[in-house]
């Protein structure tokens, strides 16, 4: 099993900042990748962003391209997305997940955990 806790989430204007931080624990020496999801109400859940925890391969959704950023701190088994000039119809509530499968991860059926979600709103 691996536990996800995410952080960092709140209440920012539009063109503001924030930083979602993602720790890990447990069985996570299988870990493929990261990624972000987020879900707005009444939407389906859509990927975000995604890191492999090896090599310098990132992925984004074309909507948060150019502002958001995704890292890693391996040591730590935490990941990050620092996101940028947020907008109104980036609030959602933002979930952090862990993939063993090495599917696709873009999509969220590579993902085998998930953490709780964090609420990002973005006032305009």
């Amino acid at each position: 099993q691996v536990q996800l806790v995410e952080s960092g989430g709140g209440l920012v204007q539009a063109g503001g900042s924030l930083r979602l931080s993602c720790a890990a624990s447990g069985r996570t020496w299988s870990t493929y990748a990261m990624g972000w999801f987020r879900q707005a109400p009444g939407k389906e859940r859509e990927f975000v962003a995604a890191i492999r925890w090896s090599g310098d391969y990132t992925y984004y959704a074309g909507s948060v391209k150019g502002r958001c950023t995704i890292s890693r701190d391996n040591p730590k088994n935490t990941v990050y997305l620092q996101m940028n000039s947020l907008k109104p119809e980036d609030t959602a509530v933002y979930y952090c997940a862990v993939d063993q499968s090495s599917v696709d991860v873009t999509t969220s059926h590579s993902y085998d955990y998930w953490g709780q979600g964090t609420q990002v709103t973005v006032s305009s």
